[in-house]
């Protein structure tokens, strides 16, 4: 079976993500409008500038806002902006014909009481109900990323319970590791499970969330990427890494359709 990869492209790169994506027919996924700066200036703009580069581009996914993004937050002033953003978002992801949207859940990990994480729980059953019912009139999933999570049951719980086809979750291999407390990969994966549809992937040193290519830093992905795809979904796997030649050098880990054939001088 091949892999459903994708690019992370940013406005800076978009077009040489575009480029490697047509020439090993690879997807991309948006970054643009997840910053504060797009979704508050020239958004209609953006997405007519982005509808033409994506033309030649079948598999999408796009980030959602998460900068300061709080969502659940008893302030209902901050949860009511969260909101906003995002179905901000869906709108946008559907008038590109984007199906994806990820969207951190920022649990925030420092408080370990119990009676945050029960209040997180329930505002949060509050806020993505009928947030997964306004992406599905949009034709969007909404993916919810593990950032700060130290384990997989905070959102795990939070998805099982909602339990709609338009709020699943996506998994990042390089937060799982640095903020996970030491819980077990496996137990990531056999708790999330059918939920996850989607996976972030990169490297790291174990102690920054940098953006690194496969081949430098803690993790194995020689491992870990026959473990991802006997996932149940089958989820797309985007190589979020900050340069295009980190993401070159984690292609020949890959299954793709064309295998990759490095360039040499």
């Amino acid at each position: 079976m091949t892999d459903q990869v994708l690019l992370s492209a940013s406005d800076r790169n978009i077009v040489d993500c575009i480029q490697l994506a047509q020439e090993y027919q690879l997807g991309i996924e948006l970054m643009v409008f997840a910053f504060p700066h797009t979704l508050d200036g020239d958004w209609q703009g953006t997405i007519a500038r982005y509808r033409q580069l994506l033309q030649p581009i079948k598999l999408r996914t796009m980030h959602g806002p998460f900068m300061d993004m709080a969502p659940g937050s008893p302030d209902r002033r901050i949860n009511a902006l969260c909101y906003e953003r995002y179905q901000h978002a869906i709108r946008i992801a559907s008038e590109l014909e984007i199906p994806l949207v990820v969207f951190h859940a920022n649990f925030i990990a420092a408080i370990h009481n119990i009676e945050y994480r029960v209040g997180w729980h329930q505002r949060n059953l509050d806020f993505w109900t009928p947030l997964a019912e306004y992406a599905q009139h949009y034709g969007v999933t909404a993916a919810v990323e593990n950032m700060w999570e130290f384990d997989p049951d905070i959102i795990g719980d939070l998805l099982k319970q909602i339990n709609h086809p338009n709020l699943r979750a996506c998994l990042d291999l390089g937060h799982a590791n640095l903020f996970g407390e030491a819980v077990a990969f496996d137990r990531w994966l056999s708790t999330l499970g059918d939920l996850i549809v989607h996976t972030h992937m990169n490297n790291n040193d174990g102690k920054i969330d940098i953006h690194m290519g496969f081949d430098h830093g803690v993790l194995d992905y020689n491992q870990l990427l026959p473990e991802i795809r006997a996932l149940p979904m089958h989820p797309t796997m985007t190589l979020e890494m900050d340069e295009v030649d980190f993401m070159k050098a984690s292609l020949p880990f890959m299954n793709l359709v064309k295998p990759y054939q490095p360039e040499f001088p």
